[in-house]
């Protein structure tokens, strides 16, 4: 699937995490299916193990083995890449057996054993820019993806720490991260976060993510990042910043419009 030189709009969504793997591919099934109906190519996102959350006891997702195995019944059932987080190099090998895209968490956007391991698999990279980074420090992040010969780099953009427990998008960094020759996404509810804002959780403001998505395709971005859950305030992770599954088809809809108009 291409994503950025002139190639339509991508959805990247799903659940933060993987709650069960009857649920990944329910959810994933009905994210696919508005997709379908609207044309817009998409990848399923979701996560194996959170393994930076807030708290301790907070839920991390089933593991390295029980994750890939949902993460395969989804790409099978429903015909769609999929998307997942390494952490630790150990990971890369098994995750790039199923993931058509490895993802290096913004947290870890430094580490280079991690991101080098991740290039050599010749999958395709996310590098999710550090929330303490400007956007023109990712070339070095990128540089390490494409020294491996590996050119299949996407950089995404969730938002700079600005004070205590809250995140900005400077628009801005649109422009500057495409100056660096690779498609930008947008990871527009990971943006709304208020990391580590409520009482051992990171809370988030998911009443602003239609016109923050919005301002992103206006900008120009190849893909959209979605954390997307049917029932929101029962998700296991990221539950105050994630988009409802029934407002999923009304927002692409009008992003859809936007990147129209944009590329006009």
């Amino acid at each position: 699937m291409p994503i950025g030189g002139g190639a339509p709009l991508v959805l990247i969504g799903g659940p933060c995490v993987i709650e069960s793997e009857t649920h990944a591919l329910s959810l994933g099934g009905a994210i696919a299916e508005v997709a379908r109906r609207l044309g817009v190519p998409f990848v399923f996102k979701a996560s194996f193990d959170k393994a930076n959350r807030t708290a301790g006891l907070s839920f991390r997702g089933p593991g390295l083995d029980a994750g890939l195995a949902a993460l395969a019944a989804v790409k099978e059932t429903h015909s769609v890449p999929v998307l997942t987080d390494v952490h630790e190099v150990h990971q890369v090998p098994a995750v790039a057996e199923v993931a058509d895209v490895l993802q290096i968490p913004a947290f870890l956007s430094r580490q280079t054993d991690l991101i080098v391991s991740a290039a050599n698999t010749g999958r395709a990279v996310n590098l999710k820019k550090g929330q303490f980074m400007a956007p023109g420090d990712m070339r070095h992040a990128i540089d390490k993806v494409t020294a491996t010969g590996n050119d299949r780099v996407l950089v995404t953009e969730r938002g700079v720490s600005f004070g205590y427990h809250n995140l900005v998008v400077d628009i801005r960094a649109f422009p500057q991260l495409r100056a660096l020759g690779t498609p930008v996404v947008f990871d527009v509810t990971h943006s709304l976060q208020l990391p580590g804002g409520g009482d051992g959780v990171t809370t988030g403001q998911s009443e602003y993510i239609e016109p923050l998505a919005a301002a992103g395709v206006a900008a120009g971005v190849d893909a959209v990042f979605l954390e997307i859950h049917e029932e929101p305030a029962r998700a296991k992770s990221d539950a105050q910043n994630a988009l409802r599954l029934d407002r999923l088809e009304p927002l692409l809809e009008r992003l859809l419009r936007i990147d129209a108009a944009a590329r006009g």
